[in-house]
């Protein structure tokens, strides 16, 4: 199969190719993501194929506005309207009852999906003039560091799927927030840009542990975010020197904040806030491995800034 990079002018087309039961890769806010139909179970099988992905890690479903959740979940509650309200479109997931249209392919066999609105113009387009809900995980590889350019779409799915939508980088780089509205007490499932102090004003929040069965989210059974690279974590500036010196100094690199790499004086900046080391820090780590064997990334402190940094490096490493 040949792969085709597009751009905007191509949406058209793969609005058409959804339809037909296709997957397309397209560009959100946060990351890309692999779309398929989310009526179709036919594309969803796609979608698992071209990954290689375990049929148990559920599927995210994206839509274009809050009236078309009542398509893909029932008994939603209140709340639910007034997150969206002010976090959509965003990187807020929320994890509602799953509506009959949407094939148990989608949710791991549960009776749960999750659903969230791209804050990207051409995500939010795409599934308009498809004109169907989108399923759709990160566009790689399954368990490798998440796309957020075309070309890192095209070095893992290239042959596999008929079509990736270049809509340039992502803003955020770093997963959604997924949060659990099904349990009596609301939970974060996977941590993003929208944290708990943000959630706060609208309800208490916790930080679900890992699920033992059936997940209801991406991100929270499987590792992910795998370097080929070996990576390991360093505290402070002196420890990380300490790595790179156990090993030859042309094979491992260091990955840090500004002051960070400042102070060792040597190797990549990530970036001087949480913003921009969230943005740059999935690209970089596909830039580097093709140039070194060993990784080192700051262990950035634990603030609620840096918790989805932290839960996606965690999970590159164990």
């Amino acid at each position: 199969m040949e792969t085709v990079i597009g751009s905007y002018k191509d949406i058209e087309f793969a609005a058409q190719l959804l339809q037909a039961g296709e997957v397309v890769a397209f560009p959100t806010e946060t990351v890309y993501g692999l779309g398929g139909s989310a009526y179709s179970e036919v594309a969803i099988k796609k979608i698992f194929t071209a990954k290689g992905r375990p049929q148990d890690n559920p599927l995210i479903v994206h839509i274009a506005n809050i009236r078309d959740l009542e398509q893909v979940a029932i008994d939603i509650p209140k709340i639910a309207y007034l997150l969206l309200d002010k976090f959509a479109p965003g990187p807020l997931t929320l994890v509602l009852k799953k509506h009959s249209n949407i094939p148990y392919q989608v949710t791991a066999g549960g009776e749960s999906v999750a659903v969230r609105i791209p804050a990207h113009e051409m995500a939010l387009e795409l599934i308009r003039q498809a004109n169907i809900p989108i399923c759709a995980p990160s566009a790689n590889t399954s368990s490798r560091v998440s796309p957020t350019l075309a070309s890192h779409v095209y070095e893992d799915l290239q042959g596999k799927i008929p079509l990736i939508l270049d809509g340039g980088s992502c803003d955020i780089g770093v997963e959604s927030t997924v949060l659990d509205l099904t349990r009596a007490q609301p939970a974060i499932l996977r941590p993003g840009a929208v944290t708990a102090s943000m959630l706060a004003p609208f309800l208490n929040v916790s930080m679900a542990a890992p699920p033992d069965e059936t997940a209801k989210s991406p991100g929270t059974k499987y590792r992910h975010y795998a370097s080929l690279a070996k990576v390991e974590l360093a505290s402070t500036p002196k420890e990380a020197l300490e790595k790179l010196k156990a090993w030859d100094k042309d094979k491992a690199i260091i990955l840090g904040s500004k002051d960070f790499i400042d102070s060792c004086k040597k190797g990549i900046s990530l970036g001087a806030t949480s913003a921009e080391i969230g943005r740059n820090l999935f690209a970089t780590l596909r830039k580097v491995e093709k140039q070194f064997d060993y990784i080192i990334i700051e262990r950035f402190p634990e603030t609620e800034e840096n918790i989805a940094l932290l839960n996606r490096i965690t999970k590159a490493i164990n």
